[in-house]
């Protein structure tokens, strides 16, 4: 069975170097921002017209290369945290194999709307977790951290990734970073390594479930290739870029694209879908420039502090 039902004029060759994109540009931001990959790639493929299920299990084939790859490049870098990996591993894994076996049996058509508003939902999350609420605060004391904590943490991330085609890391993430008692760095290391074990187990559920035969491999290879080359170089940008600026350009892209995807089942008139694409664009562009503001005044008065403690 072949993705891409709605060919749209595209060759196989142009498909396939638009997916290796995807998959580079996808890990890019999941390793330097821990989350994103799952829903920058589920939904694209479902504005390509590809149902929920085989979507989602083709994002977490491809995802048990790119994850392994970056779990491996992040610990070189010193970005892990082995106690948080460990403890998120077993919980998100049971969550995600639940996740995909579920999702595999319910009806595509009546799903793929739900689960664009899901991931809509989930960029706006992103973008208000990262952008609006913004409080990071200074690194305090480790509190000891109990099972109480992980093993729902782990579960539900786990699942909503499985169903969702993304969630591990816009929920794991945010909710690790709230501890305000956790580097950052270590956050996005720990979240992306032990989702190598979250991708596995849901690829094995939507195998089991679905059948190897209703992927196309062609193009999950085409997602992992371009993971792989991003992997390495998105855990050394962790220590360099702004992760809020990542923030607003992957929920914007996720907003966009899931809209995009209800809206063509709608009957809306052309002309509304054209000011509503407006619309969603100059709002983006404009916290994008907010952001980049804020970063600098930052920057600056970082600068400011450090210059009146020399003097002093």
């Amino acid at each position: 069975m072949f993705f891409f039902e709605n060919e749209r004029g595209l060759g196989v060759l142009q498909k396939l170097i638009i997916l290796a994109f995807v998959g580079l540009i996808a890990q890019l931001v999941d390793g330097s921002l821990g989350m994103g990959y799952g829903l920058t790639s589920t939904s694209l493929l479902l504005a390509f017209g590809i149902t929920p299920a085989v979507a989602s299990a083709s994002v977490h084939l491809a995802e048990v290369v790119t994850t392994g790859a970056s779990g491996i490049s992040h610990t070189r870098f010193g970005n892990v945290d082995k106690e948080i990996a460990w403890r998120l591993i077993i919980p998100g894994a049971i969550g995600a194999f639940l996740g995909a076996t579920i999702l595999s049996h319910l009806p595509a058509n009546t799903l793929k709307p739900y689960i664009s508003i899901f991931l809509m939902l989930l960029g706006l999350y992103v973008l208000f977790r990262f952008i609006i609420k913004n409080n990071q605060s200074k690194q305090k004391k480790r509190k000891k951290m109990t099972k109480a904590f992980f093993i729902p943490l782990g579960f539900i991330a786990g699942f909503f990734d499985a169903t969702g085609g993304g969630g591990w890391g816009p929920i794991a993430t945010p909710t690790l970073l709230s501890r305000d008692d956790i580097e950052p760095r270590k956050v996005i290391g720990s979240v992306d390594t032990s989702e190598f074990a979250v991708a596995l187990a849901s690829s094995i559920g939507f195998l089991l479930s679905l059948g190897a035969h209703q992927i196309n491999w062609i193009w999950t290879i085409a997602l992992m290739l371009g993971g792989m080359i991003a992997a390495p170089i998105a855990a050394y940008l962790v220590k360099i870029l702004p992760s809020h600026l990542l923030a607003v350009f992957v929920s914007g892209m996720i907003i966009f694209t899931n809209i995009q995807t209800l809206l063509s089942l709608g009957k809306l008139p052309t002309v509304w879908n054209s000011i509503i694409y407006i619309v969603m664009f100059i709002l983006w562009f404009s916290v994008f420039i907010f952001t980049i503001k804020k970063y600098r005044n930052t920057v600056v008065k970082k600068g400011q502090t450090s210059e009146t403690m020399q003097i002093e």
